[in-house]
């Protein structure tokens, strides 16, 4: 399990996005590395249609992420989008003629001065995707689009997740300015990537349009007081939620998780995971505790 996933709000969506995206992938590639992994129902007990989707978790290109059906509350945007490193132009050729239906081009695929293979593109259920030819071994990395602070958010990123765990890198690996003539902000961030435990994330500069929560980082926590520690410090200057959801100084979105809850949420008796998930939905922080009384009990 990552530490990281990607999580994606979708409006009843979520199944057939899931379906479409791994189609999507494992026919560009021909490789069997993307697959869904779970969907998780509504059962008698509801408060949803018994049978639809709560949440799915699924790989493409063996990262993984998660997603939701939360219903129309929040749209997605390309303040973060999913940057895609390709290997091959057959593979990036297949990958934008899958993703491009029904969606929107924001760059077109083709050459530009800083690939030889590129393309932006949002799908038909709003999740942006920026394909390159380009081999790395991670192959897909979320990508943050701020406006002006990115590299005072990478550098607040990193410190938070290098005070946890020393051994894992969060480290700011590659960055590249904007110069005179290129259109951006003198001196803010053109390109860079960033780890947080290990795991690759990108930022860009010069973006006005705020994050949205329909794209939120899921941290999942091994002790309360990873929970406590994270809790804190990501919400500082920003605002706490309900369910373990915060949103950061930047505006970014995430959910502070420990690893536990899928277990409990997960168990096969009803009785058992509704008294986990009522438990879940009276707390702002998520406490670890209090959710296992309330499985036992």
């Amino acid at each position: 399990m990552k530490k990281i996933t990607p999580f994606l709000w979708f409006d009843n969506q979520t199944e057939d996005a899931i379906n479409f995206y791994v189609s999507a992938f494992s026919s560009a590639s021909g490789e069997n590395n993307s697959k869904a992994l779970t969907l998780r129902r509504y059962g008698e007990a509801g408060p949803g249609q018994k049978g639809t989707v709560i949440t799915g978790s699924f790989l493409l290109y063996g990262e993984e992420l998660m997603a939701l059906n939360g219903g129309p509350i929040f749209k997605l945007s390309p303040s973060i989008s999913f940057f895609v490193n390709c290997s091959a132009e057959d593979e990036i050729n297949k990958l934008w003629e899958k993703l491009s239906e029904g969606g929107t081009s924001l760059m077109e695929l083709d050459k530009y001065p800083f690939s030889k293979r590129y393309g932006w593109v949002q799908d038909k259920f709003g999740v942006s995707w920026q394909l390159n030819l380009a081999g790395r071994s991670q192959k897909i990395a979320p990508l943050l689009w701020f406006n002006d602070q990115a590299e005072k958010a990478m550098q607040y990123y990193t410190s938070i997740f290098s005070s946890l765990n020393a051994k894992n890198i969060s480290d700011i690996i590659s960055l590249e300015r904007f110069v005179p003539g290129e259109g951006g902000p003198v001196g803010k961030v053109k390109h860079a990537v960033f780890s947080l435990n290990g795991q690759e994330f990108m930022a860009m500069d010069c973006n006005k349009e705020p994050f949205s929560l329909a794209i939120s980082l899921f941290v999942n926590c091994e002790t309360q007081k990873e929970v406590d520690e994270l809790w804190e410090k990501l919400s500082a200057g920003g605002e706490k939620s309900q369910c373990g959801w915060l949103k950061d100084k930047f505006g970014v979105s995430w959910q502070i998780v420990p690893t536990v809850l899928g277990k409990l949420l997960g168990d096969p008796d009803p009785v058992k995971s509704q008294k986990v998930m009522k438990e879940m939905l009276k707390m702002n922080k998520l406490d670890i505790d209090a959710l296992k009384r309330a499985y036992e009990n």
